[in-house]
């Protein structure tokens, strides 16, 4: 990266360098010039071969029609036509617009890709795909319509169809039609080559945006769940060797070890965790059966934070590997191999493998927020916790109902993804004239996961809001560690303590929003 501008070249793009182009509205893309040279060789050389005109010549999309209709050659006057006729025919999108973010991040990843030059795509083109990065004009792309084989085909083409000067796009705020911005701003709109509009359309971009964002969304709920465990472990002044590294280097998934390292170093200045052997050495054994007045371990969703948050981390792991695989990958059909003086027809199209990343990432998220709501109801519950006033009320139970109703929201928000974690990718169903016979549905994975992460922050958030009221109660906020004290006096500083019933959902959606931006 130089003077906020990442330089794409097709191999290297990573994940904080598509959110890092998200969250700088000033930052900018530019090709390399490597990845320029490469794309003019593949298309001069695309260009080279049309131009022989030979009659024997079949290329898929390029002198054909597309899927079941590749049986029907065209005639060279006829092929820059049929790249604006696949646009045109296939944005038909419905629904409410897909986040700007992630149709950003999209055309990001697309960009990319085509500069690996096995696309067949002008430099051109890439220079005017960067030129509505820069200038972030985006287009407006209707969540439904894409299955994810062929790649994002439909959402695909409604970007394409900024890029050619039709649609609506998005840019400062306002919606504009795409002609009327385009005057504006005195851009004119590309003229397709050949091939150019299957190129743009032809891949798994939408999809592998969304999933690099989810990924970096995910990492924000992993830490702030990580942290939120260590005070909740404070708040019942919990056995410290359930998070012992002799204890979890017996189990060593790099998950399990890595959470529980975290939380050793997160709670390393508290004074608020117990030895065990300190405070149970005073109980003896008699003659006969006792009960002991206090647990000698803690309910899983206390003792357990490593095991059940260390899968977590290491699905993360595996998706990050498989997205950055993905958006520095040739993924359209057919390769224009400019070395092999060929042209590959296959199908890196098919978008399984980030559809499978993103439905195993989607379910542990789930069971991540599920692992949040369970402490909720723990502080919250008295019969439970057998210290805390119900609700955490801190003021006159009865007359004041404290934080019930935020129960509510935790539970149905949970129920919410919960209903969600079903692998999306196995719903395949044949379509295109059964040319399309097993499909990815990688996209509505994609969102399907976005989606629960929206709902993991809402529950996190009223995690974060119930812990804080326990810190209240007991007044220990000098004794927790310096990074929960931290957490805690930010997250005071948007919700104050709920003593008073009052109005909350202004400071609950400040709250979600600070916490997911980890407060920057």
């Amino acid at each position: 990266m130089v003077k906020n501008t990442i330089i794409l070249d097709g191999q290297n793009l990573t994940i904080p360098n598509i959110f890092y182009l998200i969250k700088h509205l000033n930052s900018k893309v530019t090709i390399s010039p490597d990845a320029t040279k490469k794309a003019k060789e593949s298309s001069i050389f695309l260009s080279s071969v049309i131009g022989q005109k030979r009659d024997n010549l079949i290329i898929y999309g390029i002198n054909t029609g597309f899927g079941p209709m590749a049986s029907h050659i065209l005639a060279p006057g006829q092929l820059i036509e049929l790249q604006k006729n696949l646009i045109l025919s296939h944005a038909v999108g419905m629904g409410d617009p897909i986040n700007s973010k992630n149709v950003l991040a999209a055309m990001i990843v697309r960009l990319n890709t085509l500069a690996k030059g096995y696309s067949g795509v002008s430099p051109e083109l890439l220079k005017h795909l960067s030129q509505l990065i820069n200038k972030r004009i985006i287009p407006i792309v209707p969540e439904h319509g894409a299955v994810g084989t062929s790649g994002d085909l439909v959402q695909l083409a409604h970007i394409a169809l900024v890029i050619i000067g039709e649609g609506q796009a998005l840019y400062q705020g306002k919606v504009f039609r795409t002609k009327t911005l385009y005057k504006k701003l005195n851009i004119k709109p590309y003229v397709l080559k050949p091939k150019e509009g299957l190129s743009l359309i032809n891949g798994t971009s939408v999809m592998s945006g969304i999933g690099s964002l989810i990924c970096t969304d995910a990492e924000q709920l992993i830490t702030l769940a990580t942290t939120l465990g260590a005070l909740s472990l404070e708040l019942v002044e919990a056995y410290s060797d359930s998070i012992s590294q002799k204890l979890h280097d017996l189990r060593p998934h790099k998950g399990q070890v890595y959470i529980a390292k975290r939380l050793r170093s997160l709670l390393s200045s508290s004074k608020l965790l117990s030895d065990r052997h300190a405070k149970t050495s005073q109980y003896k054994t008699g003659a006969d059966i006792k009960e002991l007045p206090e647990a000698i371990q803690e309910v899983y969703s206390l003792r357990c934070i490593s095991q059940i948050l260390g899968p977590v981390y290491d699905i993360l792991q595996k998706t990050k590997e498989d997205i950055r695989i993905e958006v520095n990958s040739v993924t359209d059909n057919p390769i224009v191999n400019v070395q092999g003086k060929n042209f590959l027809h296959g199908g890196n199209f098919h978008g399984d493998y980030v559809a499978a990343a993103l439905d195993q990432l989607k379910a542990s998220l789930v069971k991540l927020t599920m692992f949040s709501e369970r402490r909720i109801n723990y502080f919250l519950n008295k019969k439970i916790n057998r210290q805390f006033p119900p609700f955490l009320n801190l003021k006159k139970p009865g007359l004041t109902l404290g934080l019930q109703g935020l129960q509510f929201v935790a539970t149905s928000t949970t129920a919410y993804s919960q209903s969600l974690a079903f692998p999306h990718h196995i719903h395949s169903i044949s379509t295109n004239g059964d040319n399309q016979d097993v499909v990815s549905m990688g996209t509505d994975a994609a969102l399907l996961a976005s989606k629960v992460v929206d709902n993991a922050f809402i529950v996190l958030t009223i995690e974060a809001i119930t812990l804080c009221q326990a810190v209240d109660f007991l007044k220990i906020e000098s004794q927790l560690s310096t990074e929960t004290k931290d957490l805690f006096k930010k997250i005071r500083s948007v919700v104050p303590a709920v003593i008073e019933d009052r109005i909350l959902y202004p400071q609950l959606e400040n709250l979600r929003k600070a916490l997911r931006s980890n407060f920057s």
